[in-house]
């Protein structure tokens, strides 16, 4: 029996993500877009991502602002 190299696996790049949007007067949200503006203009685009996540993940109840 003879041994063969495993077959290379090609992974399509993922579909980027539209902008995460701030929910209209939270102040949470805010907050977190300046902080993105910020890390943005400082080249950091690990931190930038961090935040959008986190600003796409911030919870919303239906009538409420935080």
């Amino acid at each position: 029996m003879t041994a063969s190299a495993p077959v290379p696996v090609h992974l399509p790049e993922p579909s980027p993500l539209p902008p995460a949007e701030p929910a209209p007067g939270c102040g949470v949200c805010a907050a977190l877009v300046r902080q993105r503006a910020e890390a943005l203009a400082a080249g950091d685009q690990s931190k930038a991502l961090d935040l959008s996540i986190e600003i796409r993940n911030h919870p919303h109840n239906p009538g409420s602002t935080a």
